[in-house]
C-alpha cells in the first residue's frame, strides 16, 4: 500500500465491520491531496464509486476525522496534514467570537467604547481563517450575524469582504494584505486593555490571542478611557488609528523669510511726503516735500522659530523678474480685503456648459490670469480670465533681433499677431486628472490615465517633458510654491517628488495601503501632504522622504488637501462628506467641519488666512470662520493629549451658497480676496 495512505484505526478499507462514512471520509482527503492512485486502489477493493465522495461536506469530514483521529497528529504520515480539532469546526468560531462580544456589551461603560473597537479586525481575521478553509457559506452567515453590531463606516469594508469567497481570493487581495502585513492600530487605556487580556486568559481563548498576536497592535496609554465620540474621531482607516510614536518627530511648519527686495539691481522705490513745517513767522510758506521709502521694501519679515533653515532644502534662486513678479504681488495684496465674518469674499463661479467632452478637472493660476481645464478625451484648454491674449513666442529668427539685457525682454519675446482667448494642448492618451500652474507662470503640469505627466510650455505651447515612473493612473500632481519641485501621486499606493529638470523622481513615498488619491506641498515647501483611499493622510518629509505625521479620522477616501497661510493646520475633505482640521505640530485633530452631502473636492484658504472656502460635489459652497477656529482650539487645547476634546466645527460655519446644478471642481482666492470657483453643469 502507498506510504501516504492513512489506515482508521485496525479497520482494513475491506473489512466489513469498518464504518462507510470514515473511509469516505478518507477518501475525499486522499483525493485532495491529489494521490490518485492510492484513491483508485481503495475504491477498488471497497467498492465505492467516485461520485459518492461528493455527497460528504468538508463539515462532516471535518468531524469525521476528528473522532478517528483524534486530537494527537504527531504520528500523521510525512506529506499529509490532517486539520483536526474544534478550530476546524465554522461553530467554534462563532462561539469564541460570540463570547467575545458579550464580553464587550457587559463591560463598564467607561471601558466599552474602547473594547469595541477590537471586534472589527477579530471578525475580519476569522473571516479569512473561514475562507481559507474552504467554509465560504458559513463565513458569510458569520459576517452577516454579527456584521450588522460594528460601526457605521466599517459597512463597505464588509461588502467588499463578502466578495472573498474561494482561498485563491484571498492572494493579491488589497484588502487581505492591508489586514494581514500592517498590524491593526488600537489606542486603549491600560485599564482597558488589562480586561481585554485577562478576559482571553481566563476563558483560554488560544484563537482570539493568536489573532491579537499576529495582526492587532495595542497603543496603550495612562489615563481615563476615552469616549464613544473620542474614538469614533480618530477611527475608520485600514490600520486603525495613528501610534503616537508616528507623530513625535518635530515638523518645521513656518513659513519661510520673504524675499529681500533691498537685493534687487533697480533702486527702491519712493514715496514723497509732505514735511510739516509748522514755521509761525511764515505760515502761507509751501511745504517742503520729503522723500520716504516705500513701506514695503522697509518692512522687514520676522524669524519664525518654526520656520525651517533657508538651506535646509535646496531652492531655486529667485531672479530679477521673479522678485519683481513677487513685489507685484506684494502690492496686490496691500490692497486686500480684509474678510471677517461681517464681511464675507464675493464670489465668481466659471460654470463650464455644452462641452464636447467630460470635464475631468480644473485649475486657476496664482495670479488669477489663466485657468486650465482637462478633459476626459486625453485634452487640455487653457483660457486667459483677462482681457489680455495668450500669445506665442517669436521664432528664433526674430528672436536674434531681441535686446536681451531689456527689462521687458519677456514681454517683447512674445508675438503680438499670435494672440488668442483659449489655446489647447495634446499630448496625453488618457483622461487628464488634474493640471498645475508652475508659480513663474511660464509651464504647467498635468497627469492622466496614461500614467505619463507632462510639462507644457506656455511660451511655446509645446509639451517639454514627459515624465514616466508611475505604474498605474496619476491622480494628482502639484506644483512647490516656490517652483522647481513638484509632486504627484498614483493608484500604484505612492506618491512621488520630481524636479523640473530631471526625469526620474528625486523621492518615492510609500507606505500607503490603498492608491493615493491627492497630494499638496506645504506652503514652505519642505513637505507634502497625501491622502489615500486607505482613509489616512500621511505627512512626508522632502529632505529625507521619512514619514513625520500619519493622521486618521476620515470614514472615506481623501479627495482634497489644503494646508492653511500660516502653516500649522492642514484640512482634509472626503467621500465621506466632512471636512478635517489637524495640528500639524502634534498631528492632533482639531475639528470636524460637517455641512455637506455630497464628496469634498476642492477646498481653499483665503490669502490671510481668515476664511476657508469649501465646495463638494453637492453643488454647496461653504464659508468656515478659521481664524475664530483656531483661535478656540488654541485657547482650549494648546497641549497635546491623549483623548482631546475635539471642537464642534457646525458653530465656525459663516454661510452656505447652494447652486442649482453645478458640483464643485476647484476653488481659488485671489490676492484680493475674491472667490474664483469653477463647476461643470449637470443638467
Amino acid at each position: 500500500m502507498n506510504n501516504n495512505t492513512i489506515v482508521n484505526g485496525t479497520d482494513s478499507p475491506g473489512s466489513a465491520s469498518g464504518d462507510k462514512r470514515d473511509l469516505l471520509a478518507l477518501l475525499k482527503l486522499i483525493k485532495k491531496y491529489n494521490l490518485k492512485q492510492t484513491e483508485e486502489l481503495l475504491c477498488q477493493e471497497a467498492n465505492i464509486r467516485s461520485e459518492e465522495l461528493e455527497d460528504l461536506d468538508d463539515k462532516e469530514i471535518s468531524s469525521l476525522l476528528t473522532s478517528a483521529l483524534g486530537d494527537n497528529q504527531e504520528n500523521n504520515p510525512p506529506g499529509i496534514t490532517v486539520h483536526t480539532g474544534t478550530e476546524n469546526d465554522p461553530e467554534f468560531y462563532d462561539t469564541v467570537f460570540g463570547e467575545l462580544r458579550n464580553f464587550v456589551d457587559e463591560s463598564l461603560d467607561i471601558y466599552k467604547h474602547e473594547l469595541f473597537m477590537v471586534l472589527y479586525p477579530i471578525l475580519v481575521q476569522i473571516y479569512f481563517k473561514l475562507v481559507s478553509n474552504g467554509y465560504a457559506k458559513p463565513a458569510r452567515e458569520f459576517v452577516e450575524k454579527y456584521g450588522t453590531d460594528l460601526d457605521y463606516y466599517y459597512r463597505e469594508d464588509l461588502q467588499n469582504l463578502l466578495l472573498i469567497t474561494k482561498r485563491s481570493d484571498l492572494e493579491n487581495n488589497d484588502f487581505v494584505t492591508a489586514m494581514e502585513t500592517d498590524k491593526f492600530i488600537i489606542r486603549m487605556s491600560r485599564d482597558a486593555h488589562s480586561l481585554f487580556k485577562r478576559h482571553i486568559q481566563d476563558r483560554k481563548q488560544e484563537l482570539i490571542a493568536d489573532i491579537v498576536a499576529k495582526y492587532l497592535h495595542f497603543d496603550t496609554y495612562e489615563g481615563t478611557a476615552r469616549s464613544k465620540a473620542q474614538c469614533d474621531a480618530t477611527a475608520g482607516s485600514l490600520i486603525g488609528e495613528a501610534r503616537r510614536q508616528d507623530n513625535k518627530i518635530r515638523v518645521y511648519y513656518g513659513l519661510l523669510k520673504e524675499v529681500d527686495f533691498q537685493s534687487l539691481t533697480t533702486p527702491a522705490p519712493t514715496v514723497v511726503e509732505e514735511e510739516d513745517d509748522n514755521d509761525p513767522d511764515a505760515p502761507d510758506k509751501p511745504k517742503k516735500k520729503k522723500p520716504k521709502k516705500d513701506p514695503l521694501f522697509s518692512k522687514k519679515s520676522k524669524s519664525d522659530p518654526n520656520a525651517p533653515a533657508m538651506d535646509r532644502i535646496p531652492l531655486p534662486e529667485l531672479k530679477d523678474a521673479d522678485k519683481l513678479e513677487k513685489l507685484k504681488a506684494l502690492r496686490e495684496a496691500s490692497k486686500r480685503v480684509p474678510l471677517n465674518k461681517d464681511s464675507l469674499p464675493s464670489v465668481c463661479l466659471y460654470t463650464i456648459l455644452n462641452s464636447h467632452h467630460t470635464v475631468t478637472c480644473a485649475e486657476i493660476s496664482e495670479d488669477s490670469y489663466m485657468m486650465a481645464v482637462g478633459f476626459t478625451d486625453s485634452s487640455i484648454k487653457v483660457w486667459s480670465l483677462t482681457p489680455a491674449k495668450l500669445r506665442e513666442m517669436k521664432t528664433a529668427e526674430h528672436l536674434k533681433d531681441i535686446d536681451k539685457d531689456a527689462e521687458d525682454v519677456l514681454v517683447r519675446m512674445m508675438d503680438d499677431r499670435t494672440g488668442e482667448a483659449a489655446r489647447t494642448f495634446y499630448g496625453h492618451s488618457g483622461p487628464v486628472y488634474r493640471c498645475a500652474f508652475a508659480p513663474e507662470k511660464n509651464m504647467l503640469l498635468s497627469c492622466s490615465e496614461d500614467t505619463t505627466i507632462r510639462l507644457w510650455s506656455l511660451h511655446t505651447w509645446t509639451c517639454i517633458v514627459v515624465f514616466k515612473g508611475h505604474l498605474f493612473p496619476v491622480w494628482d500632481v502639484r506644483f512647490s510654491p516656490h517652483g522647481y519641485y513638484f509632486a504627484s501621486c498614483s493608484y500604484d499606493k505612492t506618491a512621488r517628488l520630481w524636479a523640473t529638470d530631471s526625469n526620474q523622481p528625486l523621492r518615492i513615498f510609500t507606505g500607503h495601503l490603498s492608491d493615493v488619491d491627492c497630494v499638496q506641498f506645504h506652503p514652505n515647501s519642505n513637505y507634502i501632504a497625501s491622502g489615500s483611499s486607505d482613509r489616512t493622510i500621511r505627512l512626508w518629509d522632502v529632505l529625507n522622504g521619512q514619514l513625520v505625521r500619519l493622521m486618521t479620522g476620515h470614514k472615506g477616501s481623501v479627495y482634497a488637501l489644503a494646508f492653511s497661510t500660516c502653516g500649522r493646520y492642514l484640512a482634509s475633505g472626503s467621500s465621506d462628506h466632512t471636512v478635517l482640521i489637524y495640528d500639524l505640530s502634534h498631528g492632533q485633530l482639531v475639528t470636524s467641519l460637517v455641512r455637506h452631502t455630497g464628496s469634498i473636492h476642492t477646498m481653499c484658504f483665503s490669502r490671510d488666512g481668515t476664511i476657508l472656502a469649501i465646495g463638494g460635489l453637492d453643488c454647496c459652497l461653504t464659508l468656515w470662520d478659521f481664524s475664530k477656529l483656531a483661535e478656540d482650539y488654541i485657547a482650549q487645547n494648546s497641549n497635546a493629549s491623549h483623548n482631546p476634546e475635539i471642537n464642534e466645527g457646525d458653530t465656525y460655519l459663516l454661510r452656505a451658497f447652494p447652486t442649482k446644478c453645478t458640483p464643485f471642481l476647484s476653488l481659488h482666492f485671489t490676492r484680493r480676496n475674491l472667490l474664483l470657483a469653477v463647476g461643470t453643469f449637470k443638467a
